[in-house]
C-alpha cells in the first residue's frame, strides 16, 4: 500500500514525553474503497483507483461515473485517484492502520487562493524608496526594453492570481495515528485550508 485519501481537519499541537511541543495537522484519511484495479494486460499499467467519501444522493453522480460504480458493485465515491499499488481487489478497504508513527510520507494538496495580488506580495519585489517624494511604492516598475528585444521577457513576474494550485509537501514525518477515528496527525503543515482534500502518499 502505498497512499490513501484524505480530508484536512484542522493544525493542533501534541507533546512527546520529554516535553516537547510539536506542531502537527489533523487529517481525516480513509477508509478508502478501492473502484477499479487497472492491470497491464488491459490497461497498459497496474494501478489500483481508490474512493474517498460516498455519496448519499446517488441523482448527483453522472450517468459514466453511476456506470463504472455500478460495474465495480460499489457505492459511489465523491473523490477518486489512483495509485500505483498492487494485491488489491475491487471492494477492499484501505485505512490508515497501514501507516505507523515516524512514516515518511509526501503530502499533496490544493493551496489557499489568494486573489489578484501585486508583484510585492506574489513575486517577492522589493518595492521602491517610501519616503522622500519618490512616488515609487510598489508598482512592479519597467518590464522589458524598447530596442531590443521589443518584448516583455519570459517569466516576467507580474501581478496576477496567486494561490490554488497542486502542491505537494515532501519528507513530512506522522506523529501519530489513531485508527479508531480514522485521523494521521502529520509533523507540520500542509498545503490547503480546512477541508482540503488530499493525497497522501508513503515516501519512498
Amino acid at each position: 500500500m502505498t497512499g490513501i485519501l484524505g480530508k484536512k481537519l484542522g493544525m493542533t499541537q501534541i507533546f512527546t514525553e520529554d516535553g516537547k511541543m510539536i506542531p502537527v495537522t489533523v487529517v481525516e484519511a480513509g477508509p478508502c474503497c478501492v473502484i477499479q484495479v487497472k492491470t497491464l494486460k488491459k490497461d497498459g499499467y497496474e494501478a489500483v483507483k481508490m474512493g474517498f467519501q460516498e455519496i448519499k444522493k446517488e441523482k448527483r453522480v453522472s450517468k459514466p461515473m453511476a456506470g463504472m460504480f455500478k460495474k465495480s458493485g460499489v457505492k459511489p465515491h465523491k473523490i477518486l485517484k489512483e495509485f500505483p499499488m498492487g494485491d488489491l481487489k475491487v471492494g477492499d478497504l484501505v485505512t490508515v492502520e497501514k501507516f505507523a508513527r515516524g512514516d515518511n510520507v509526501s503530502v499533496t494538496g490544493v493551496s489557499k487562493g489568494k486573489g489578484f495580488q501585486g508583484v510585492i506580495k506574489k513575486n517577492k519585489f522589493a518595492g521602491g524608496p517610501a519616503s522622500h517624494g519618490s512616488m515609487f511604492y510598489r508598482a512592479p516598475g519597467s518590464i522589458g526594453a524598447s530596442s531590443y528585444p521589443s518584448r516583455v521577457w519570459k517569466n516576467q513576474g507580474m501581478p496576477g492570481h496567486m494561490g490554488s494550485e497542486c502542491v505537494t509537501v515532501k519528507n513530512l514525518t506522522i506523529a501519530a495515528v489513531k485508527p479508531d477515528q480514522n485521523v494521521l496527525l502529520i509533523e507540520g503543515a500542509i498545503p490547503g485550508a480546512p477541508g482540503t482534500y488530499l493525497e497522501i502518499r508513503k515516501g519512498k
